[in-house]
């Protein structure tokens, strides 16, 4: 199974257009989202998904009562507040967003989770901490680094992979 995982979206209509049509064409199954939308007008561009979207807010989430309003008008999102323990084919993941440092590291240390996926520093990585992976799949956004991203995780091999979107004419 394959799980898209993307972070800091942060309103860029387009680039999440793109993530959104990369996600797609991957297959994906799932996808989690380490937050950072920003404004509630994003969260429709997610309903072009043909997989579920799970996502958490992040330290950039204005207006969260409204967020989770548009996320309850579409079956196929569901947003679990800051923080989501979720199980894929018996693969334990934690998501946040990664602006509460010590309670990331102490996620990342503890090694309970099979992955860790957070976003905030906009830069993608991945890494082993033990039996952790942790992935960071960087910033559809693009504002930071110039460079607009989304990370692909792999059920069955537990290794994930950062794609990068291109962004001309954006």
């Amino acid at each position: 199974m394959l799980v898209g995982l993307i972070a800091d979206t942060h309103d860029r209509l387009p680039m999440v257009d793109k993530a959104v049509k990369k996600l797609n064409e991957e297959n994906v199954e799932l996808v989690l989202h380490a937050g950072d939308y920003v404004a509630p007008f994003v969260i429709p561009k997610f309903k072009k998904l043909r997989a579920k979207l799970i996502g958490v807010f992040g330290n950039n989430d204005g207006d969260r009562e409204l967020l989770k309003k548009r996320f309850g008008e579409h079956e196929e999102l569901e947003m679990r507040g800051n923080f989501a323990e979720i199980v894929v084919d018996g693969l334990k993941i934690a998501l946040l967003h990664g602006n509460e440092e010590e309670l990331l590291m102490a996620l990342i240390n503890g090694e309970s989770f099979d992955v860790v996926v957070y976003g905030h520093t906009h830069n993608a990585e991945v890494y082993r901490k033990g039996k952790t992976l942790v992935v960071n799949p960087g910033e559809v956004c693009g504002y930071l680094t110039g460079k607009s991203t989304v990370a692909l995780l792999d059920i069955d091999k537990r290794e994930a992979k950062v794609i990068e979107l291109f962004s001309e004419n954006v």
